[in-house]
């Protein structure tokens, strides 16, 4: 909702509004940005949203067609102290004058340069409302902050729709759990949730997985099989980790979702579907776009709601709340047991809040598993959460074992740690989300913090190497 009346003078273009020191809303200051020369001058973007993107391509807020401008360009993000406009990379650059710029903060009337096209900001006197829930969880999902209650306002609008929705977010951030409780709260909670995990099933039978085939259809096919369309007819299908899904096959799953109609493998018979589709991935599909790697249209389809999930060292404040959940799910099971209750004490929730959790939720439901097994009760401490080395301690108590061949990059080895305390698939992820810091500051390290170069010399796009930088909180020159 926006209102009139906003004091331009002030340079916070986010502010969060308390009421009985509890958060209850977030005011946004809309702007706008003005395209005064090159192929595009006189076109505007109104910014009412926390991030707008320009560039060529198709999926940035403000597309230009300026052929000097990359497709991903720069980015202008709200915050407290004001707007920013922020370099992504690009090509020939973004300037101030005759500055080329990392990031700056703008002010009313800022003019400056992408390529060759010459935009001007300027703050408008609008307001946009954004309400946050009174709510301290949606279904499944837990959190007190102010970007989870803000996700939860958003999800108790979307979840009785029959909107399609994409959650994105980092590994371990909670994204099936939100898709099963936008299933729970919509109205068709009675009837099936089915789940597909794109990256888990061979290319060579991903189709015959989502859409069935006929019995003979191919070797192997000894009877006729309903695909996850069908199993979840009336009710939800989520498609997780849907970057992962094959580019050949993007337009058959397009075509579903337009048409809700399908044809299994080996049949020419046309079956209905009445399915709703939420889909997840911790991979940007905006620069999976760029690259040629995901299709434009199917893109578009899935985002009609686009939500993305926080990383657990954003929200800081939900630590608590979490164990105190886990805590209590591990309570129920030593009650049973005849066994008393667990609490965790001040100085390991502290400990556990200061910890960056690069596995997000996932890896912190696993650190409580572990210390409520292990843990001297009734109160654990930060000795029991953190124990021996890996990718889950903070402190080594124990003497370290003598050293062991480690995988090896470029003839420089990897001091990391393997920790067969988590399941594999986060094991996995919690030593590729290590070798990914190692790797991306050496990297820069080798071209002098120059992304160009650097993301030439890796193969990555500049607007994918610069979400790996933010995401591992590397500097860049």
């Amino acid at each position: 909702m926006a209102t009139q009346g906003a004091d331009v003078r002030d340079n916070a273009a986010l502010k969060t509004v308390f009421v009985d020191n509890r958060p209850t809303a977030k005011r946004l200051r809309k702007s706008k940005l003005v395209v005064l020369e090159g192929p595009d001058a006189g076109r505007e973007l109104e910014v009412a949203a926390e991030e707008v993107t320009v560039g060529r391509s198709p999926v940035c807020d403000l597309t230009l067609t300026d052929s000097s401008v990359s497709t991903q360009h720069f980015s202008i993000v709200a915050g407290d102290r004001g707007y920013i406009l922020r370099d992504v990379g690009s090509t020939n650059g973004t300037f101030y004058g005759d500055v080329r710029i990392r990031e700056i903060f703008l002010r009313p009337g800022t003019v400056f340069r992408a390529g060759k096209t010459i935009l001007k900001f300027q703050p408008t006197r609008d307001i946009l409302t954004i309400e946050l829930s009174d709510r301290d969880r949606f279904g499944h999902v837990l959190g007190t902050s102010v970007p989870m209650r803000q996700i939860f306002a958003q999800l108790e609008r979307i979840a009785p729709s029959e909107l399609t929705v994409l959650v994105q977010g980092e590994t371990g951030t909670g994204k099936e759990m939100v898709a099963r409780s936008i299933h729970d709260k919509s109205p068709r909670a009675k009837k099936p949730f089915v789940v597909l995990d794109c990256s888990a099933i061979p290319r060579e039978l991903i189709e015959s997985t989502l859409f069935g085939h006929e019995k003979g259809s191919f070797t192997g096919a000894i009877a006729q099989h309903r695909g996850v369309f069908e199993q979840a007819d009336g009710g939800t299908i989520f498609l997780d980790e849907i970057g992962e899904l094959d580019l050949a096959l993007q337009p058959k799953l397009l075509r579903v979702l337009e048409n809700r109609e399908l044809k299994r493998v080996g049949s020419d018979k046309t079956i209905k579907v009445d399915v709703r589709v939420v889909a997840a991935t911790n991979r940007d599909l905006r620069d999976m776009v760029t690259a040629g790697t995901f299709r434009e249209d199917l893109y578009f389809r899935l985002s009609v709601v686009a939500l993305t999930l926080p990383p657990l060292r954003k929200r800081p404040s939900d630590v608590a709340l979490l164990v105190e959940h886990f805590l209590a799910r591990a309570n129920e099971r030593r009650l049973e047991q005849g066994r008393e209750p667990l609490s965790a004490s001040p100085d390991a929730l502290l400990a556990l809040q200061e910890k960056r959790w690069p596995g997000n939720i996932r890896e912190l439901k696993n650190v409580c598993e572990r210390a409520t097994s292990l843990g001297d009760g009734p109160v654990l401490t930060r000795g029991d959460f953190f124990i021996g080395t890996g990718p889950l301690a903070l402190s080594a108590p124990a003497p370290a074992p003598a050293p062991s061949p480690v995988p090896s990059v470029g003839g420089a080895d990897l001091q990391w740690g393997v920790n067969i305390d988590l399941e594999f698939k986060d094991a996995k992820q919690a030593l590729l989300d290590e070798f990914e810091g190692i790797y991306l500051a050496r990297l820069m390290d080798r071209h002098d913090g120059n992304i160009s170069q650097a993301s030439r010399a890796a193969g990555l796009t500049r607007y994918h190497l610069r979400e790996l930088l933010k995401k591992h909180g590397i500097h860049k020159a």
